[in-house]
């Protein structure tokens, strides 16, 4: 029992045992840990676009006179230049400090406490952790062996829950697989919230941005992290009903896109001649990495549409693949939650990165 002068007794009692985010390292502290140069590591773990950004944010970054002065909180400029990228109206968009800030914001707009959300698991972990944090109770429906979404079990759980709102990432993370439109509409007939997440987009080619105006239960979430390398800058954004954008706008904290993200996510929007062929050389890069994955007989590469390869491994210690690749300088992530038992996750780099893997898997073989 906690004493009167314990500050703790005051949290919010659902708070105590939550589980933290399980984020990626930054350069500095792999370097720390390992004893590699910062500038020798290579980092495979967290789905950075390893060409990085655009010439042209480092230099509107550095030229820029008036850090001093706060940002348009309305971010009028970038919902603007957002609409000729996107194909809708600003009026329906809305950026966030990352897609992350943006999950946070429909929590906490739509759950009241004990409020049921659908996660179809194994996914991205930003969905249970948003939802727990704001109170809401999260429902797990598991994906099938090749991890398709179970529509069938989720349209169940709707009834039987009475959910109010289910993520859905596509591509999903961490297993890369896309969600046909076929599944994804006849979640929207449930007339269940459906958040869509497109952090992948760039490098699947698939949208339903096309049908976003004729489905007011449809948010889709995107993000400038992984095809724009700003992935430090924190900057996404979000496709909503006019009437939903309306409500977040009033709830969001004020200033939340710093001024150097939105520099940087509009002088991407300005350089997509650079950015496009970037895109192009991990995706073809993505294959090149999968087929040289799946020549290692204990390797189990699943195929993906996003800019990563889940790999399951056979006949060895997930956990042991990983530290030895870290101890040679290679960053690639590690999971051992049911349904990613014994599994890495291995971001596509650029062909020089995937030499050196590879190099090194055979000298743990």
């Amino acid at each position: 029992m906690k004493s009167n002068n314990d500050p703790e007794r005051l949290i919010r009692p659902h708070l105590l045992n939550t589980k933290p985010y399980a984020y990626v390292s930054p350069l500095e502290a792999l370097s720390e840990d390992t004893g590699v140069a910062t500038e020798e590591i290579i980092k495979l773990d967290g789905n950075e676009n390893p060409y990085g950004c655009s010439p042209r944010v480092r230099e509107a970054l550095s030229t820029y006179p008036y850090y001093h002065i706060y940002p348009d909180s309305e971010q009028r400029q970038l919902r603007k230049a957002l609409e000729g990228y996107v194909g809708v109206s600003s009026r329906r968009l809305l950026a966030g400090s990352g897609s992350d800030e943006l999950i946070d914001w429909i929590v906490r707009l739509f759950i009241e406490p004990g409020d049921r959300v659908i996660n179809c698991t194994p996914t991205f972990g930003m969905y249970p952790f948003s939802t727990e944090t704001g109170g809401g109770r999260v429902i797990e429906v598991p994906r099938d062996e090749d991890f398709a979404v179970d529509v069938p079990a989720v349209k169940k759980v709707i009834v039987k829950e009475r959910a109010k709102l289910i993520f859905l990432a596509s591509p999903n993370n961490p297993t890369g697989n896309a969600t046909p439109e076929r599944d994804i509409l006849a979640l929207l007939e449930t007339g269940i919230m459906l958040v869509l997440d497109e952090a992948y987009y760039e490098f699947s080619g698939h949208t339903l941005v096309p049908l976003a105006g004729d489905h007011d239960n449809l948010i889709i979430l995107r993000t400038f992290s992984k095809w724009a390398g700003l992935a430090g800058l924190r900057v996404g954004y979000g496709i909503f009903p006019e009437k939903i954008a309306r409500h977040l706008t009033r709830v969001k904290p004020p200033y939340n896109v710093n001024i150097a993200a939105q520099i940087a996510a509009l002088e991407s929007l300005k350089d997509l001649d650079y950015l496009q062929p970037t895109i192009r050389a991990i995706i073809a890069e993505r294959e090149r990495l999968f087929t040289r994955l799946a020549e290692i007989e204990w390797l189990k590469p699943y195929p993906s549409k996003a800019n990563f390869i889940l790999c399951h491994v056979i006949g060895r210690q997930a956990r042991d693949v990983h530290q030895e690749l870290r101890r040679k300088g290679i960053s690639v992530r590690y999971f051992d939650t049911p349904r990613l038992t014994n599994c890495l996750r291995i971001s596509v780099g650029k062909p020089e990165h995937t030499d050196a893997l590879i190099a090194a898997l055979s000298q743990i073989c």
